[in-house]
């Protein structure tokens, strides 16, 4: 009996001849919750994608960035984020509200490795983890319900260049996107946003 795996997995597995694989993947590396290995190489991570869907299950997969330890482990089932400044629509986290269950994928592009964690989300106040994310409009509580690896060998190998200019930090005015500026965007904005500022 598999915790995984559903019957449109099955019939792939079976016209492939690979749950025999399947099994012993899921027997060896499937876990239900965070392992000390798993935080270190979440909090270390800079990026990840988030997969949610909406009310009639229509997906949105986005990318979420900051500087390392952005993700944080609290304990063995729950991990947090934050939602910083965006473009306003709100699309995964909206979708978050309506269906709770997300998917977050973490890759190293320069080693080769990567996490899936699969969980539902909560929206809360920035005030619900200590130390409190500087600029957090919210933090993004996900109770980890499936962690399991998958197989690096199509990962492309990347380096970093240099890390965003617009996440938060302390002690340094995080700049306004340039976007926020054009004609189209000045009318909508909202209310104290610093692109308001002459």
């Amino acid at each position: 009996m598999s915790r995984l795996y559903k019957e449109g997995h099955r019939e792939l597995q079976r016209q492939f001849d690979t749950e025999r694989l399947a099994d012993r993947l899921e027997k060896v590396t499937y876990h239900t919750s965070l392992t000390a290995e798993d935080r270190e190489f979440i909090e270390r991570r800079d990026m990840f994608f988030l997969a949610t869907a909406d009310d009639e299950g229509r997906p949105n997969c986005s990318y979420k960035g900051g500087d390392p330890g952005f993700v944080r482990v609290l304990d063995e089932s729950t991990l947090v984020f934050p939602s910083y400044d965006g473009n306003g629509m709100y699309l995964s986290f909206g979708n978050t509200k309506m269906n709770p269950h997300v998917g977050l994928l973490f890759i190293d592009l320069e080693a080769g490795r990567r996490i899936r964690v699969n969980g539902t989300a909560s929206l809360e106040p920035p005030s619900a983890v200590e130390p409190p994310y500087l600029q957090a409009q919210f933090v993004v509580k996900v109770r980890v319900r499936e962690v399991f690896p998958n197989c690096p060998r199509y990962i492309h190998k990347y380096q970093l260049v240099e890390r965003s200019k617009f996440v938060p930090r302390a002690d340094v005015s995080t700049p306004v996107p340039a976007w926020k500026r054009y004609e189209w965007a000045q009318d909508v904005l909202p209310a104290g946003d610093p692109a308001q500022e002459k």
